[in-house]
């Protein structure tokens, strides 16, 4: 914990992040607790215009709010973490094109995978991507912020966790709000509010399953009530989203979050389950995204994008940051700052970190996404039940792809990446395999390791 007078210092490394910056930015200077302390807010990025884009933002909502926090920016990272009581990272270089050629290039060569975000043979490539910043982060923490936790936002979740974890004696944590997802699925098939629900659920990141559902209220135990209300509602219902839900819950027993564009990628069946990839289109003539850096609109759900619209496109009036309302983002680094450096106990419905005996049937140094308490002790697992065996097993080869994909970042090794490859579900052809490994070595050889 803090001395009586010290600030609470937050180092946000990746600050031009329009998914999790602003975010961060307004979560800290909203919480109470924390500015009763006083915040001095570092922003880092390697985009000078990014960073300071953000703190004319943090300035902003300083100036809403009447805090007193302290705010300064910089490209350097020794100067962010120096004396940092916590450090929340949120890094992409590039993202939406890198990602298109983590999809597409994969499903060229035949492989019919999800996303290829945070599994699939393109996840492999995404987090070898982000490995070496999330290291480099983890390692300049022990020498500029000795103590200080990680709080990772940065995907793919659990292979960054894994890596920082092995590689580095900081404590880190991974945050994502995907648990959230599935209790709203659940909630919506319960006709019930989120709210009333009582849930546990733990797993991998994006691919977690609830071993509890309860009313809130009565204590009454909703796995009955589920399973009734899958077996006599319409098959097609939210079919893009749950579907595979459905027949994970039937099949398997438990129902699993955060929905089918993130579980199916773990599956090697799954795309039978699922539409909107179809929709991630761009015509090859006009050039691929990565030879022309127009990334091709993301499709998340079918739910989501409306094809319903005009033909000519409006303007892009994205800009600055818009300075409107300030509201919480509801992602967990808030709260987790405020139990660590304040004692402000907090029950945390879903952080990755090593597993050490909390899901007794899977691997004791596996990162997993399981509920936590937290506060000015640190953070602790809550102890979980062991998974169903098919649920189990399927996550203990993503656990044996996690290891091998750091062993080929350490050793600098190809040979143990296309094992990990290999091991992929959806993965179904050694030539074509390493025809794939190939071919995405050469294309992002300027940001992965080298691989010998």
């Amino acid at each position: 914990m803090l001395g009586s007078m010290d600030r609470v210092k937050v180092a946000l490394v990746g600050a031009g992040s329009r998914s999790f910056g602003p975010g961060t930015v307004r979560d800290v200077l909203l919480s109470e607790p924390l500015n009763e302390r006083g915040v001095h807010l570092a922003l880092m990025d390697i985009d000078e215009r990014a960073v300071r884009e953000v703190e004319d933002y943090a300035r902003y909502a300083s100036a809403q709010l009447g805090r007193d926090a302290k705010i300064t920016a910089t490209t350097s990272l020794a100067e962010a973490l120096e004396g940092s009581t916590a450090v929340v990272d949120a890094i992409e270089i590039s993202r939406d094109v890198y990602w298109a050629m983590d999809f597409h290039i994969p499903r060229k060569h035949g492989f019919r995978q999800i996303y290829g975000e945070n599994g699939g043979p393109g996840s492999l490539f995404h987090a070898l991507r982000n490995m070496r910043p999330i290291v480099e982060i983890a390692r300049a923490m022990e020498v500029q912020c000795p103590g200080a936790i990680l709080l990772n936002y940065t995907n793919p979740m659990h292979k960054l966790c894994q890596a920082a974890t092995r590689l580095s004696s900081t404590t880190t944590v991974g945050l994502c709000h995907g648990i959230g997802m599935g209790m709203g699925q659940i909630a919506a098939m319960l006709e019930m509010a989120v709210e009333d629900l009582d849930v546990a659920a733990c797993g991998i990141n994006h691919f977690t399953w609830f071993q509890r559902i309860r009313d809130r209220r009565t204590g009454e135990d909703l796995y009955p009530a589920l399973r009734h209300a899958d077996r006599e509602g319409d098959p097609l219902y939210d079919w893009h989203e749950v579907a595979l839900s459905r027949v994970l819950l039937r099949r398997f027993g438990l129902y699993p979050s955060p929905g089918a564009n993130h579980i199916g990628e773990y599956i090697g069946w799954a795309d039978e389950f699922y539409a909107p990839n179809m929709l991630w289109y761009y015509d090859p003539v006009d050039g691929h995204p990565w030879e022309t850096g127009a990334a091709p609109e993301f499709v998340y759900t079918v739910g989501a994008t409306s094809t319903d619209r005009p033909l000519r496109k409006p303007n892009d009036m994205r800009g600055g940051i818009e300075k409107g309302d300030l509201w919480f983002s509801g992602e967990l680094a808030q709260p987790i700052l405020e139990a660590i450096a304040l004692n402000v106990p907090r029950d945390l419905e879903a952080v990755n970190v090593p597993n050490r005996g909390a899901i007794p049937n899977l691997p004791d140094d596996l990162v997993v996404e399981v509920p936590a308490t937290a506060d000015g002790s640190g953070l602790r697992s809550v102890a979980m039940e062991p998974l169903p065996e098919p649920i189990a097993a399927l996550i203990r080869t993503q656990a044996s792809i996690q290891e091998l994909l750091v062993d080929a970042f350490v050793e600098e090794s190809k040979e143990k990446l296309l094992q990990a490859v290999l091991l992929e579900p959806t993965v179904d052809s050694y030539r074509r395999a390493v025809e794939m490994v190939d071919e995405m070595l050469r294309m992002q050889a300027d940001l992965l390791p080298p691989l010998h």
